[in-house]
């Protein structure tokens, strides 16, 4: 054991055990590099995590081969497409490079998604969010219960109901031979998509990426943002085949402890895929995408690469970001 007048420890590549931190340099700041921080970068581009940590532990050794440990940034992402063009198929080259041009922009990403109840939006939307990298996630749910604390159910009393069972708040029909299924829900649609939207406006504003899930965002209702610098994705969820949307409701009650009990939406059942029939015709009418949710896994991938192709229609260079 080395005395207290012993020398003092050697500054080096090594320090108490561990490697020296890499840095990331750019003008005057720096940051240490991180290879789970490029892993969640590499999986937005629909790289499976596994693979996309295997490309940043490849980025690490050779930046640890360098005579610095600082690297610009340029300079990195110039690193990660070599090694995934080396390493990878070139879609994920291109995606990478897409990425980081709207990464680039600050331009605003808002993935909004809908579907009747028990067909898997929350499940999807927090996929969705975790692959891109997506912290900000809200439920129509979540706004709907702000409302309703400001709203009593004797001003509002279309948001005090479910979705599915809207139709009892619905006071003077104005059309007589529409479905009071379809009238309740609508009615509540419009109520909160008026909060939908102030969420969203703020979203666009702030320059922040967003994922809002929920029954309340139907083709032909969201706020018209056409003029927005942001690149909004509106899809929606389905499950076609009864005898699986009705397994979705038994898996839930389970994954929430019975806080969401089965019996009651399957009392509902014939409302709820009524809804259904309901926003898939207006996604028709509207040219909406619509994921089947028959494999969560399957149905991730297919948004990934709406985005990818949204992005390649819309271009994500110089021009987006000198128009934010």
């Amino acid at each position: 054991m080395s005395s207290s007048g012993g020398s003092p420890p050697v500054v080096g590549s090594f320090s108490h055990g561990f490697p020296e931190h890499i840095r990331i340099v750019s003008q005057e700041h720096s940051l240490p590099f991180s290879k789970g921080i490029l892993s969640e970068s590499l999986t937005a581009t629909g790289l499976p995590p596994q693979r996309a940590y295997a490309v940043a532990q490849l980025v690490e050794g050779s930046l640890r081969r360098r005579e610095s440990l600082e690297i610009a940034l340029d300079d990195l992402r110039s690193l990660v497409m070599a090694s995934l063009a080396e390493n990878e198929e070139p879609l994920f080259v291109d995606r990478y490079q897409k990425w980081q041009e709207l990464t680039a922009s600050n331009r605003p990403l808002i993935i909004v998604i809908g579907g009747a109840t028990g067909v898997g939006k929350s499940t999807l939307a927090s996929q969705v969010a975790a692959r891109l990298g997506i912290v900000r996630l809200i439920s129509t749910d979540t706004i709907r219960q702000v409302m309703r604390a400001f709203f009593s159910s004797t001003l509002m009393p279309s948001i005090h109901c479910s979705s599915f069972d809207a139709e009892k708040a619905v006071r003077v029909p104005l059309d007589k031979t529409a479905d009071p299924r379809v009238l309740g829900f609508v009615e509540q649609v419009r109520m909160v998509n008026a909060g939908v939207e102030a969420v969203v406006t703020r979203a666009v504003k702030e320059g922040l990426r967003m994922v809002v899930e929920g029954v309340h965002i139907v083709p032909g209702f969201m706020p018209s943002l056409a003029d927005s610098p942001a690149l909004i994705m509106q899809l929606i969820v389905a499950v076609t085949d009864e005898a699986s949307h009705r397994s979705h409701f038994l898996l839930r009650e389970r994954q929430t402890e019975g806080r969401r009990p089965n019996r009651r939406y399957v009392r509902h059942f014939h409302d709820i895929r009524r809804i259904q029939e309901f926003i898939l015709a207006l996604a028709g009418e509207q040219g909406t995408l619509v994921v089947e949710n028959e494999d969560i896994d399957s149905a991730v991938g297919t948004v990934v690469d709406a985005l990818y192709a949204r992005l390649g229609e819309t271009g994500t260079g110089a021009s987006i970001a000198a128009a934010c």
